[in-house]
């Protein structure tokens, strides 16, 4: 039992004024006796008890009757059972993650979520205060009707949710609500995957229901990517598909199928292309529909141009001209004057891969053709010893000769790999500047194995066609705004630009970012790949991991809509109260009117 107003029960100290009257009755006057009223006497005598009795009884009925005043000004809330219950705060957490968009019995398992719902908000009152709030962590309150719209228009998300933020901000704001009944009802299908981490919430009550029955048998493409992200113009497409069974599917580019499969259960296929196509372009990986649909088709995206002409300058060294002749022979690149391979003394123009001068003289003019092509970098001091380079695919290199990269105003740039704390090689528009001569006596670089693909990457992904690249992010995330983009284009080809940061749109698929109205690179929206893994928790075995001060099991959607409301089980107790105090006092008024009958003397 609680009470919101629990000063009033100080009232209660009232009780002294009836229990003073009674202790310090007592006769006044002078007692007199005389023959005609012997008789009255030797009556009170007899029926003393009875009045005694009468006493003890109207005392007992005021004392109660203030007390129950007291308690029903209070406002006191109590379990009781019974139709009704007191106005109650209630947080509804609906799971509406991909995952829930799975068909069972022949409707999405989310059908089945909103019509539970609708039985709560049918069974609240006009003192209730109710809010939806949704597995990503929105939440919606407001009158019955429109919640009611909310759930009308609710879908499942395209990715994973975030339990962790839902549950928090639900127990927020049933806290908040300023009433003492709070509740928070909680549906799910209970995803292994998604219920991982559950902050503790202490003073939180919960209704817990996890549908009953078997696990639907999904299929799922958990993996689709263009490798490299640029063709020039050959590459190939790497899928991995999630099934119990060999399963067909199909690969899309730019709306038109281009290859077809049968793969093996949970095995990666890589299909080889070389598409006419040119530009960044869409593309999927797909298999045919099952009970979640939403998880049987994954973008990516590509960019296909023809491959770029290179020129390798003599100051570039043997160790690049003899690369670029390996690129030119499985056709990655061709001779051109599309991208120039040079060192930093003798760039001329843009794009080019840029190495530091092999021999220090030449250090001044290398840094005047930098400032000529308004690079914001500088070769500085001259750094001599063995350190390790780490970066993507660089891991390992070792550099015994190199000069500071100093930045100038306005340099963003990728770090591509870094030496101790000192940028090694760094990406910028439309160049690639590497801090060491490429020959053997500075860094180990030019006599690894990695060499050859990490020039061919830097060739066809940083240097050739526009600047850009493809991201990958889960629906509804934030990114930093890149750099080298200033606009989106959604997939019904609307164009909108970016803010300070990139707002992940919630519709899966592919993206175009855009500068100055030019597609220069791709987001690619998909779910994680644990979404497609229907595995999921019993009641049971979830109840445990919500660490709340109390919760209870529904058996099956009814029981959960019923006890939403009741499993706060605290009813107001100010109406039993003043009817109890009512009463009493009617009661005082019959013992006060009633009289007792005295015996009759001759």
């Amino acid at each position: 039992m609680s009470f919101l107003a629990p000063l009033y029960l100080a009232l209660g100290a009232a009780i002294a004024v009836p229990l003073l009257i009674h202790l310090m009755r007592r006769r006044i006057g002078v007692r007199v006796d005389f023959p005609a009223a012997r008789y009255l006497l030797r009556a009170e005598k007899e029926h003393s008890r009875t009045l005694r009795i009468k006493n003890l009884l109207l005392m007992f009925l005021r004392v109660l009757a203030i007390l129950a005043i007291a308690f029903a000004a209070a406002r006191p809330l109590a379990e009781w059972v019974g139709a009704g219950h007191a106005p109650t705060a209630v947080a509804i957490v609906v799971d509406n993650s991909l995952s829930s968009s799975v068909v069972v019995n022949g409707h999405p398992l989310l059908a089945e979520f909103k019509s539970m719902m609708r039985d709560v908000l049918s069974s609240a009152t006009s003192a209730d205060r109710v809010w939806i709030v949704t597995i990503d962590g929105n939440v919606r309150g407001g009158s019955v009707a429109l919640l009611r719209d909310e759930i009308d228009r609710m879908e499942a998300e395209s990715g994973a949710g975030d339990p962790s933020l839902a549950l928090s901000r639900a127990a927020a704001v049933v806290r908040a609500s300023g009433l003492a009944a709070r509740q928070i009802a909680l549906v799910t299908d209970g995803q292994r995957t998604e219920w991982q981490r559950v902050p503790p919430l202490a003073d939180a009550q919960v209704v817990l229901h996890v549908p009953s029955g078997p696990v639907a048998v999904n299929r799922a493409v958990t993996l689709a990517e263009a490798r490299p992200s640029r063709w020039t113009p050959r590459g190939e497409v790497a899928a991995r598909l999630q099934s119990t069974d060999s399963t067909t599917y199909r690969i899309t580019l730019n709306g038109r199928t281009f290859a077809r499969g049968t793969a093996a259960p949970n095995e990666e296929v890589t299909v080889h292309a070389s598409p006419p196509e040119r530009g960044w372009l869409a593309g999927t990986v797909e298999l045919e529909p099952d009970e979640l649909a939403a998880d049987n088709s994954r973008p990516f995206a590509v960019w296909i141009g023809p491959a770029p002409g290179v020129s390798v300058s003599p100051g570039a060294g043997p160790f690049l001209k003899n690369a670029i002749d390996v690129l030119r022979s499985s056709s990655r690149v061709v001779d051109g004057h599309d991208i120039a391979v040079v060192s930093a003394d003798e760039v001329t123009a843009l794009p080019a891969l840029i190495v530091a001068p092999g021999d220090p003289i030449h250090l001044g003019a290398a840094n005047r053709a930098l400032e000529r092509l308004s690079i914001p970098w500088r070769f500085g001091a001259r750094r001599s010893g063995e350190a390790t380079a780490h970066g993507a695919e660089l891991d390992g290199v070792n550099s015994t000769a190199r000069y500071d990269l100093v930045a100038q105003t306005g340099a963003v740039a990728d770090t591509l790999a870094t030496v101790g704390q000192d940028a090694w090689i760094v990406a910028g528009g439309r160049y690639v500047i590497v801090a060491s001569p490429i020959s053997p006596d500075a860094t180990n670089l030019p006599v690894r194995a990695s060499f050859v693909p990490w020039l061919g990457s830097v060739l066809t992904e940083r240097l050739v066609g526009e600047p850009g690249q493809v991201l990958s992010a889960e629906p509804g995330k934030r990114l930093p705004r890149p750099r080298w983009a200033d606009g989106i284009e959604t997939v019904d080809g609307q164009r909108t630009s970016i803010g300070d940061a990139l707002d992940v749109p919630q519709r899966t698929g592919t993206y175009f970012l855009t500068l100055n109205g030019r597609r220069v690179g791709a987001l690619v929206v998909a779910p994680p790949p644990g979404e497609s893994v229907l595995d999921r928790y019993s009641a049971r075995d979830l109840a445990p991991r919500l660490q709340v001060s109390r919760i209870l099991v529904a058996p099956d959607a009814s029981a959960w809509a019923s006890l939403s409301f009741r499993a706060a089980a605290r009813r107001s107790l100010i109406e039993p109260a003043l009817i109890a105090a009512l009463l009493l006092l009617l009661s005082e008024t019959l013992v006060i009117r009633r009289r007792v009958a005295l015996p009759q003397t001759a």
